[in-house]
């Protein structure tokens, strides 16, 4: 993406008019994105390879309980000690299967470690402090919304059916955590993961530059008065816009004149779990009608969280 962004500047520098507007607005987007998610699908990657090589088996077992919602819970608090933004968790969330955990556990892991993490706290607080209930309700409602979606998913008779098939085949035929762990090993994970990622994540890049020119932000921000036309609005940019978890507070407060608190609490709660990078991503290891169906349903939860607490406020 950079090497064609740098030609068509190179094959527009003698000649009299600039780039298009538009295409100059959509490279430098799409390219923002894929700077600021690189560092940390990189950190997701290498952690995720530590996790499934080097942490012993009976310290997960002596830390995480053995099933159920408790395992969960417990697992949607990882992000406290793993503080990797969305697009990091990915891999993480992948490398937690290969090591042998349930769809359901992985999809908690992934929908609350960006949320549940004390970078996005802190931040978030830096923002807008303990004003209108925002810091506390972005933080309950993204450990409810994933430990709900998560019980949902292990109700599924088949949750491995939810898996894209090559992603299932690679869980199927993961080495024995018996295997000796090497350095040549973990270059050679290093290696397959960030083939896998990248190509989806410069996708996602790409695709969040070209809506993002389509649709004016000035369009979303139009409506913002509306109680519930609003948090529509805000969830659609958050889905647009794929800005980072880490820094997503100080882009809301910029937003906070024209919208309702429960307005920025839904775009708080829905970008770090669902938006157009993070789904281009997640397609490399989930069917396309499972990710439809976790974009539903945490798109009214957070349309839920968002609506109490205008009601609230």
């Amino acid at each position: 993406m950079v090497a064609v962004a740098a030609a068509v500047r190179l094959l527009t520098l003698g000649a009299y008019s600039p780039l298009p507007s538009a295409l100059s607005d959509g490279i430098t987007l799409a390219a923002s994105v894929v700077i600021e998610s690189l560092p940390f699908v990189f950190l997701g990657v290498v952690i995720s390879i530590a996790v499934q090589l080097w942490v012993p088996t009976k310290i997960m077992d002596a830390v995480i309980p053995r099933r159920g919602i408790a395992r969960r819970a417990v697992l949607s608090l990882l992000g406290v000690i793993l503080p990797v933004c969305e697009c990091g968790n990915v891999p993480l969330a992948r490398g937690l299967m290969l090591r042998g955990f349930s769809v359901a556990d992985s999809v908690t892991f992934l929908l609350a470690a960006p949320i549940v993490n004390p970078v996005t706290l802190v931040t978030t607080y830096q923002a807008f402090g303990w004003d209108d209930g925002i810091l506390v309700s972005r933080l309950v409602g993204g450990f409810v919304i994933a430990n709900l979606v998560g019980w949902l998913v292990s109700l599924h008779p088949e949750p491995e059916r939810l898996l894209a098939p090559a992603w299932a085949a690679a869980c199927a035929a993961a080495p024995s955590s018996r295997e000796r762990a090497t350095l040549a090993r973990a270059a050679g994970m290093f290696r397959d993961e960030v083939s896998a990622m990248l190509p989806a994540l410069f996708l996602g890049a790409a695709i969040a530059g070209i809506i993002q020119v389509a649709i004016s932000r000035e369009t979303l921000t139009g409506i913002g008065g509306h109680p519930v036309i609003g948090i529509l609005a805000l969830m659609v940019l958050a889905f647009v816009i794929a800005i980072c978890s880490n820094v997503d507070a100080f882009f809301a407060l910029s937003l906070a004149s024209s919208f309702s608190p429960g307005a920025l609490v839904a775009f708080l709660v829905f970008g770090p779990m669902i938006d157009v990078k993070m789904l281009a991503m997640l397609s490399t290891t989930f069917r396309v009608r499972a990710l439809a169906g976790l974009t539903v349903l945490v798109a009214l939860g957070a349309l839920t969280i968002g609506l109490a607490v205008n009601l609230l406020v």
